[in-house]
């Protein structure tokens, strides 16, 4: 209809007529009209956010992005890294997002703010466990107290993400060596230090893992290491690998393709508020010199100053925090916090103030 009214409008232009004439005023304005809809039917229908998010967020935040397209009608676009490639892709690549997801809430206090973002919500809680499946080596025989003897025997493959570009991955670094600890036994030698290069430093009660750069971090014939805990999941279900150090949240979400898990003391399993003290005992510094100290897993969310759609991401994080979202958080193998923290509530949009903490 519209490029009808501009195709006469044009006609009328060039070759007018006495009989025409005096329409032509009405067909521009209806014609503009007709274009200003059109234009507003558009952009309604674009509407969208762009949510960067930890590997381990892929399927609640499918979800959550469906339910909130259903209720709001704002298309959800994701894109899912390791979380500190995540926060690189803003802090680094200058890419905008509108949404900043980390699986450690550190991260994005200590790497955006307070230039690339004013704050940072804590919203759910995982845990370390050790997934496989019944075509694993031993798996008719592995449990929480014998783990690390499985994995010690010859033939036995385990994987775990890269360090440097995911919480997943210096995080199995922290379990391995607080298992070390649990157990009085030389299990991150055994497992980690003749199998990488990686190593770890004594400090009288504390012990620092040293992660060299990724690029030297290749997988071989006893460990499997890739940039994201997702990326192993695949290599666990075809039988590449027996076992992989992973999320529960995730083991849980796989169970239907035969993936089982078995979980690990609180001591070791970064589960437990109550033992902050005890994990504290060790840290990891990564390739770029940041220095990590192990502590209870905690998500960490917020809007980057660069968002391009605030208004949309406000109504985002309200229904990740609401009970629906909350619920699909759950479903999905994670633990919602509720009230959610914040480093520096006074600076939250005020209509997201009533979940936080």
């Amino acid at each position: 209809m519209v490029y009808i009214l501009l195709e006469r409008l044009f006609t009328s232009l060039i070759f007018p007529t006495m009989k025409i004439k005096h329409g032509i005023i009405a067909i521009i304005i209806i014609a503009l009209f007709l274009i200003a809809i059109f234009t507003i039917n558009q952009n309604e229908k674009t509407r969208v956010i762009i949510i960067f998010h930890a590997g381990s967020l892929s399927i609640p935040f499918d979800e959550l992005s469906k339910e909130f397209e259903k209720k709001y009608g704002i298309e959800a676009r994701r894109e899912a890294a390791g979380s500190i490639a995540t926060i690189k892709k803003v802090t680094e690549l200058g890419k905008r997002a509108d949404i900043v997801a980390s699986a450690d809430h550190i991260l994005i206090e200590k790497m955006m703010e307070p230039k690339y973002a004013k704050y940072c919500i804590q919203f759910a809680t995982n845990r370390i466990v050790i997934a496989y499946t019944e075509k694993s080596k031993y798996s008719y025989e592995i449990n929480e107290s014998n783990w690390y003897k499985i994995m010690e025997r010859r033939g036995v493959r385990f994987g775990f993400s890269d360090p440097n570009k995911d919480p997943c991955g210096y995080r199995a670094m922290m379990v391995i060596q607080l298992a070390s600890l649990y157990y009085n036994d030389s299990i991150f030698e055994n497992l980690i230090e003749k199998n990488t290069p990686i190593r770890k430093e004594k400090q009288g009660e504390n012990y620092t893992i040293i992660v060299p750069d990724s690029s030297n971090l290749a997988s071989n014939y006893k460990i499997m290491i890739r940039p994201m805990e997702i990326d192993l999941m695949a290599a666990l279900e075809t039988n590449e690998i027996d076992y992989l150090f992973i999320y529960k949240s995730v083991a849980m979400q796989h169970a239907s393709s035969g993936v089982k898990y078995i979980e690990l003391p609180s001591y070791m399993d970064l589960s437990s508020p109550e033992m902050m003290n005890y994990y504290r005992k060790v840290s990891v510094k990564l390739a770029d010199g940041r220095e990590i100290k192990a502590a209870p897993i905690i998500y960490g969310i917020t809007i980057p100053e660069n968002a391009e759609h605030e208004k949309y991401a406000i109504e985002f994080l309200k229904f990740l925090l609401s009970p629906d979202g909350q619920q699909i958080l759950k479903e999905n193998g994670l633990t919602p916090l509720n009230p959610a923290i914040c480093d520096h509530k006074d600076l939250l949009p005020e209509s997201i103030k009533q979940y936080v903490e």
